[in-house]
């Protein structure tokens, strides 16, 4: 088991990321994700997370932006990516505990996520739907996933409305 180094990505690791996520996805539309989303409002310092190898190179990337759950703030992760020679080994989970343990630190309250159903439910994500939470597109009740942070009150329901540059 490789031990991963976490932290919060800096403007030195900007291409070491887009190299990743290029790695990760059949094309480049996730790493041009990435860069628009630095661009856009809903960019927070500190919520885009990396994992470094024994040897200092960045094999993982955990990215969290802000969205919106009806009419209150939430988090979205998207998207989370790792070097194919570190897949399968821990790169993906350390950083997005990482970024989800920074995320709770600065008092956020939900996160949503699209993605594998087998892979997200370790973190404690469960059905959105179950939640109240819904897209404006058609996905697979099973993909769409959400985590409640902590704080007091009801969980926010609705509609998610994602960042511009993811174009839903």
């Amino acid at each position: 088991m490789t031990e991963w180094k976490t932290r919060p990505e800096t403007g030195r690791d900007v291409p070491a990321v887009r190299r990743v996520v290029e790695a990760a996805f059949p094309t480049a539309q996730e790493a041009d994700l990435v860069d628009a989303l630095r661009e856009d409002a809903a960019w927070l310092p500190g919520l885009s997370w990396v994992a470094e190898d024994p040897d200092g190179e960045v094999a993982g990337h955990a990215l969290l932006t802000r969205c919106h759950v009806g009419d209150e703030a939430a988090l979205a992760l998207a998207p989370v990516a790792v070097l194919p020679a570190h897949q399968r080994r821990g790169a993906g989970g350390a950083a997005v505990r990482a970024a989800l343990g920074a995320a709770r630190e600065r008092g956020e309250r939900l996160v949503v996520v699209l993605g594998h159903p087998e892979y997200y439910p370790r973190f404690g994500f469960v059905r959105a739907s179950a939640l109240g939470i819904r897209t404006s597109f058609e996905v697979p009740d099973e993909a769409l996933m959400a985590l409640v942070l902590g704080g007091a009150g009801p969980v926010p329901a609705g509609t998610i409305r994602y960042a511009a540059p993811f174009g839903v």
